[in-house]
């Protein structure tokens, strides 16, 4: 660990801010670790499990085993036989999706199901080799989307062999954002071990030549153009305005006293940063435009991003200063909407209680997702994917490279008609919906869009300030997981018929 720690050290802030593809993934795990549960006062109650899975589901020279966590709440459950909902774990600490995931929740008793949520491997308390787990790319080399669908589907299996009165339930694999790819990938490659997926806001097919690289940053750039007069123009306009006020010594001190910076700026690369961290918050807006406060990444007032608009809805005749001054009250809705920041850290971020070298290791095996803007169809600064810039850091930090057709090869990019009883649930608002299912593939390869949506709202708790398209959605998840629940029951009955 020691030894990796030093090369992230040496590299990761190179890593963090040389490519807009480690930008948005650092965006994607912010939109799902978060400092407390957004809940309306809803207890939950669930036990903690450990099942003792092998470290290689693949191979046969490494034939360790290692603990993984899973939380199961079964109040509603009706045995025999009723379904279970199965989260496919994010990497990120399973307690936290089990917490935040109130669509589960509030769906238990109406299907009479049992709750699942599995911790995905390499994450939480779910480490392989324990505190050695992330020393070196020899001990992360489980770390793979297959290990944990295989783990996932181990599980499964075990639950309904050990567990009274599950033998014939029915399972739904559920999950949102990392943990929406793995479930729709559960049902494509086990499918006789869940007989469904609902995949909130899962961009399978964010991969290389699967999607224009331009597409998620186009989206958020729609949400500020939607959100108020002149907000997404401004916002392009301030990065030339950054330039020229921090040009001058004067103008450094004065961008740091405006924008209440902890650490002041000092020269060109303090402004790389800071520019970054500034692309970096108004990606994150776009994925928590939430309809009510909601405390997810920061306490955030409803429709974040037409509060921050109102600061930046200037005409064209303003000067830098004005501009940046506008800028700078827009990004204080975001880091300090209670006014209890003294001061902003742009070196800290959301993620700070997590590994999240974890999920860069991913990015940098298999999870290779293109990002690239043009300053012309979004509001930021040109910068182009650089695929091979991107591999060189990730070898300089993991001694590995991505391959970055993999997912298109072992998950099938587009051609996955041949699958079933998949739902993709998307956002508008989220520009993580570009890389999204957004159309129907087969009649149960379905597209369910919610235009006032941001990152995976439908598996949220219900709000009374949720839109109707929301609402909807998950009234439609329900129906076909109903489904999926009967025709399990209905082939079941039909196998015990013919059995001697």
């Amino acid at each position: 660990m020691e030894v990796l720690n030093k090369a992230a050290a040496k590299c990761i802030l190179c890593f963090f801010w040389s490519c807009l593809h480690v930008i948005a993934l650092r965006s994607q795990l912010f939109s799902r670790l978060h400092r407390s549960p957004d809940r309306n006062e809803v207890l939950i109650s669930y036990k903690t499990f450990y099942f003792d899975q092998k470290i290689d589901h693949f191979g046969f020279v490494e034939d360790g085993t290692f603990r993984q966590r899973y939380l199961v709440a079964d109040e509603h459950w009706k045995q025999p036989g009723g379904p279970i909902l199965f989260y496919t774990g994010n990497e990120g600490d399973i307690t936290w999706f089990c917490n935040n995931t109130g669509f589960m929740w509030e769906t238990a008793e109406k299907l009479e199901a049992m709750l699942v949520f599995a911790e995905h491997r390499y994450y939480g308390d779910s480490l392989p080799f324990g505190q050695e787990s992330y020393n070196d790319s020899k001990h992360l080399n489980y770390l793979t989307s297959e290990q944990a669908l295989a783990d996932f589907a181990v599980l499964i299996q075990n639950l309904k062999t050990t567990l009274p009165g599950a033998q014939h339930s029915p399972v739904i694999a559920v999950g949102g954002s990392y943990g929406g790819m793995l479930s729709a990938w559960l049902r494509m490659k086990y499918p006789h071990i869940v007989v469904g997926a609902l995949a909130s806001s899962a961009p399978i097919w964010q991969f290389t030549g699967l999607v224009p690289c331009g597409d998620f940053y186009k989206v958020v750039t729609q949400d500020f153009a939607r959100s108020g007069h002149n907000c997404d123009s401004n916002v392009r306009k301030s990065w030339k305005a950054i330039k020229n006020v921090s040009s001058t010594v004067s103008g450094l001190q004065w961008l740091s006293e405006e924008f209440s910076l902890c650490s002041p700026l000092k020269n060109k690369n303090n402004i790389f940063s800071f520019k970054r961290w500034l692309q970096e918050t108004w990606v994150n807006l776009a994925m928590v435009d939430y309809p009510y406060e909601a405390n997810f990444l920061q306490p955030l007032p409803p429709w974040p991003i037409q509060v921050v608009c109102k600061y930046l809805a200037l005409d064209s005749t303003v000067s830098d200063y004005q501009l940046l001054h506008g800028v700078s009250k827009a990004v204080k809705v975001y880091y300090n909407y209670t006014g209890s920041s003294s001061c902003l850290n742009t070196s800290q971020t959301a993620t700070d209680s997590l590994g999240f070298l974890g999920w860069y290791y991913q990015a940098c095996t298999e999870m290779v997702m293109p990002m690239c803007t043009d300053g012309i169809h979004d509001m930021f600064e040109f910068e182009e994917w650089d695929f091979q810039a991107f591999s060189d850091e990730c070898n300089s930090i993991f001694g590995v490279r991505p391959r970055s057709d993999w997912v298109g090869t072992v998950y099938g990019g587009k051609d996955i008609a041949s699958h079933s009883n998949i739902i993709f649930s998307n956002g508008g608002l989220d520009p993580w919906s570009a890389g999204g299912v957004s159309y129907n593939i087969t009649d149960s390869l379905v597209s369910i869009m919610i235009p006032d949506g941001a990152h995976h709202l439908d598996l949220r708790y219900s709000n009374d300030h949720d839109p109707s398209s929301v609402k909807a959605a998950r009234s439609l998840e329900v129906i076909y997981f109903q489904e999926w629940i009967r025709q399990s029951k209905k082939k079941c009955q039909l196998h015990q018929a013919s059995s001697p």
